[in-house]
């Protein structure tokens, strides 16, 4: 252990000290940038969708529960696993631990990280990365999952994650939801930062051509921490592993699992080095901002001389080589490099529109149906997070996922497409919500002193608008991607070919002209602003770029993709469209739609509005607290949510309600004593409004109240008292026994429908259990052989009066929301659970009706 901790420390200090010098001369440099850019000024593009700032305030991504393998115990717990508006996610032990707001057991910052669905796709993976310690699924006891279900978090260095869930609908949200919590955490360097960013993006490429290793990098994930602590892995990671891997000790399986701990162990300790060190260089570097700054502006025309008389000097004894290699290697395959990246981008950005025109049209459609202006606010609130619904943008982002460089990756050094794949992700998310952002800020605008009827005008118009302006930034947006990836992929390859012989170190100290060498030209002033390297690369770029830009600007010539010409301009342009806000709109507080934003405190952070609808298994365990709503959760529903029960069938984990006998009291004594007293027709049933179930049941939704309880004499001429009194005399001793059967019975019979409706109360009654001969006071239009919307369930009323055992009840219950209580006297039932019932000595019939 002593030997790997000092191993550690050495690498890592001896590869931050280098790193460190390249990153305070590109600081330098980076800022002279900025501030030339600042004076001079730029010539970006004039977009013409708004941008907004924190379009995720007050938000939370997903959250549910699932099931963890746990390392220490090595055994699956329930976790309840929350994602937040910063996409990381957050371990609790239950959903509530996390709304008392209690600590997390654990963090997970996805940067680096793969999500995988399949145990097979995740063992070669493994085995890539640990080659001496092969292993298979069945011969790993910590790889068994419980369910066929598995969700796991890969990451080359660090701790593995595993999680399981039930379904497979589970796992797809929740794949999609962890592919985005990865990527969003892999662009983790600010585009804010106009000088740090560059300076240290820079610096890394010219520690790592140092080093040799030219083109895209795969780990460039995360923030510049553990940027660097992947850099130190790199070279550090295999060394450790032949000096480790031959000494573990144990089963394969044991030797495997422990090289996966060593390297977390080794990661972490690399990331907390590098946090420390690049924080401490940072500041130093910001500290001496000021001085530069000022000497910059001072002496700008001065240094912008000094570098072009500099520049005209490397490109005098560049050029000749740099011409020949672009001629000869290069714009061969800038179309073809070109049209691979096309095709799957164009593809994405055009499904990004194509969701967009859909859920435009769905708000259209329901605004039409319901034009008041809390529905319009509950619109526009579900579909103000369009761009951050990561199941609803899955479909865009697999577009990218096609984007195929193979024949490329040999000759041009591409270690993967991955950089470029999630780069184009990204910008699709980006123009999902500058479009909806503009589509509310037009919305709200024009609603001022419109009624409701104007409403479905005002969307279409501003729909239209938008749709317009959503691909001429989309055109806007993929042509400087593929410049920007051209280069990227271009670049590194040339630079390549023409090191070592054609390279800094080689010619800069060359006697010139004059007999001056090239790095005395530059005044030791303007040194720090001046840099040979950074000189020589610029050449190489603008030898280059020409052929980049004609190939793109031919492509949009010729409309190839829906790309515009630079020169195309929108004859509706709004100039005054950039004067609205930039903040997000509160619909649901404006429109009274939606509540419990305006809660303040830690309660509200904890009930922050979610983007991602829950999702809703029938039959699952309780303490298996996957996707049940927490409270305050508006989410936009998929496509595929608000079918039908039987459209689910598919989905629901079976579970059939096994019948033991009852041993129980039953679970609803105040029901029980109600039905008891109307089994005898003498007495008086009193009307009860608002009446509820006590055994937790959810309100009725028939008005959400019981409309009748009656008592109806059969359709016979009725007896006078006194002969009723007569024939109770005779068999008086009879009544009595029969009457107690009566009751047992019954009340058995309720016990096992209330137990059943306690089970699984979202069920109902199958056919058989159907009264095909009674009448039902209303039918459902929207009943179906498996979903009974209109289906009701019967007291016991049998014909045998010898039988007291009750008879089986069905798996399915009705729907306790649409029941109300009728009793009826001398009407047959067809649900016979018991014998004729002896109550009354003229035979008569007394059941209890329950019609829905």
């Amino acid at each position: 252990g002593e030997l790997v901790i000092s191993s550690t420390c050495k690498d890592t200090l001896h590869n931050y000290i280098l790193f460190g010098k390249f990153y305070e001369q590109q600081y330098a440099v980076a800022l002279f940038n900025s501030v030339r850019y600042e004076i001079e000024g730029g010539g970006n593009t004039q977009t013409q969708l708004l941008h907004r700032k924190d379009p995720l305030k007050n938000k939370s991504i997903f959250s549910g529960g699932l099931f963890q393998y746990l390392e220490e115990s090595k055994k699956w717990r329930s976790r309840f696993l929350y994602v937040g508006d910063f996409y990381n996610i957050s371990l609790y032990e239950s959903k509530a631990a996390h709304d008392r707001g209690l600590h997390s057991k654990g963090v997970i910052n996805c940067a680096g990280y793969r999500a995988l669905t399949s145990m097979e796709e995740y063992l070669g993976l493994l085995n890539n990365s640990l080659s001496d310690t092969k292993a298979k699924a069945a011969s790993a006891p910590f790889l068994k999952c419980p369910m066929q279900f598995p969700l796991i978090l890969w990451h080359p260095y660090a701790r593995h994650h595993y999680f399981c869930v039930m379904t497979e609908k589970e796992q797809k949200k929740w794949h999609a939801v962890f592919q985005d919590c990865v990527r969003h955490s892999n662009n983790g360097l600010s585009e804010e930062c106009k000088v740090a960013t560059p300076a240290f993006t820079d610096a890394l490429r010219l520690y790592r051509q140092a080093k040799g290793h030219y083109g895209t990098w795969d780990l460039m994930c995360g923030n510049q921490a553990q940027i660097l602590a992947n850099l130190v892995m790199e070279t550090l990671h295999p060394e450790l592993k032949n000096l480790i891997v031959p000494r573990l000790k144990g089963k394969l399986q044991q030797r495997q699992r422990d090289w996966m701990l060593i390297s977390d162990a080794v990661y972490r300790q690399v990331l907390s080095q590098t946090k420390t060190q690049h924080e401490a260089l940072a500041q130093v570097c910001e500290v001496e901002r000021p001085r530069l700054d000022s000497a910059l502006r001072t002496d700008m025309d001065q240094i912008i001389t000094s570098k072009e008389h500099v520049s005209g000097k490397i490109r005098a004894l560049v050029l000749p080589r740099v011409e020949q290699l672009v001629r000869s290697k290069v714009q061969p395959y800038i179309h073809s490099i070109l049209e691979a990246l096309m095709e799957p981008t164009s593809r994405g950005f055009s499904e990004v529109r194509d969701i967009l025109f859909r859920e435009l049209v769905e708000v259209s459609k329901n605004t039409t149906n319901d034009r008041s202006s809390e529905k319009l606010g509950e619109h526009m609130d579900k579909i103000s997070m369009l761009a951050f619904h990561p199941v609803k943008m899955q479909s865009c982002y697999e577009k990218m996922e096609a984007l195929n460089l193979e024949g490329l990756q040999q000759r041009c050094d591409v270690s993967s497409p991955s950089v470029f794949i999630q780069r184009a992700q990204i910008l699709m998310r980006q123009q999902m919500d500058n479009a909806v952002h503009t589509f509310e800020q037009l919305v709200h605008q024009s609603l001022d002193g419109h009624s409701g009827e104007d409403f479905c005008k005002i969307i279409q118009r501003c729909q239209d608008r938008v749709l317009k302006k959503y691909d001429y930034d989309s055109s806007t947006v993929r042509k400087k991607f593929f410049r920007e990836a051209l280069l990227q992929i271009i670049i590194p390859y040339m630079l390549k070919q023409l090191s070592p012989s054609c390279s800094p170190k080689t010619w800069c100290v060359l006697v010139l002209y004059g007999g001056k060498k090239l790095f005395e030209l530059i005044f030791e002033d303007f040194s720090r602003f001046i840099l040979v390297e950074n000189i020589f690369e610029e050449v190489v770029l603008q030898s280059v770029s020409k052929d980049i830009m004609m190939a793109v600007k031919e492509a949009a010539v010729q409309r190839r993709h829906n790309l515009y010409r630079d020169s195309m301009v929108l004859t509706n342009s709004d100039p005054n469209l950039h004067l609205l806000g930039e903040d997000t709109i509160d619909w649901a507080g404006q429109f009274g739609g939606v509540k419990g934003d305006r809660q303040g405190g830690e309660v509200a952070n904890r009930k922050r509005k979610q983007i991602v609808s829950m999702i809703h298994l029938d039959g699952m365990p309780l303490p298996y607290e996957s996707c049940q709503e927490v409270p305050g959760v508006d989410g936009i529903p998929e496509e595929s949510e608000g079918q039908t029960e039987q459209d689910l069938e598919t989905e629901k984990p079976v579970n059939p309600i096994q019948h033991v006998p009852i041993e129980k009291e039953p679970g609803s004594p105040d029901s029980l004593n109600e039905i008891r007293d109307l089994i005898n027709p003498v007495l008086e049933v009193v009307e009860k409004d608002g009446s509820q179930l006590t055994n937790g049941m959810l309100l009725l939704e028939e008005g959400d109240e019981v409309k009748h309880i009656t008592t109806v004499t059969e359709i016979v001429p009725r007896e006078s008292p006194k002969k009723v009194d007569e024939e109770l005399d005779t068999a008086q001793i009879e009544q009595s026994l029969e009457e107690e059967q009566c009751v047992s019975a019954i009340e058995s019979a309720i016990q096992q429908i209330e137990i059943a409706i306690q089970e699984d109360p979202n069920e109902n009654l199958s056919d058989g259990a159907i009264d095909s001969d009674g009448e039902f006071t209303q039918t459902s239009t929207n009943s179906s052989p498996l979903h009974h919307d209109d289906s009701g369930f019967q007291s016991p009323a049998n014909e045998n009066v010898e039988e007291v055992e009750p008879q089986p009840i069905t798996d399915e219950v009705v729907d306790t929301e649409q029941v109300m209580l009728t009793l009826v006297e001398g009407v047959k039932s067809s649900i016979d659970l018991d014998a004729k019932a002896p109550c009354d000595a003229s035979e008569k019939k007394s059941e209890v009706q329950i019609e829905s």
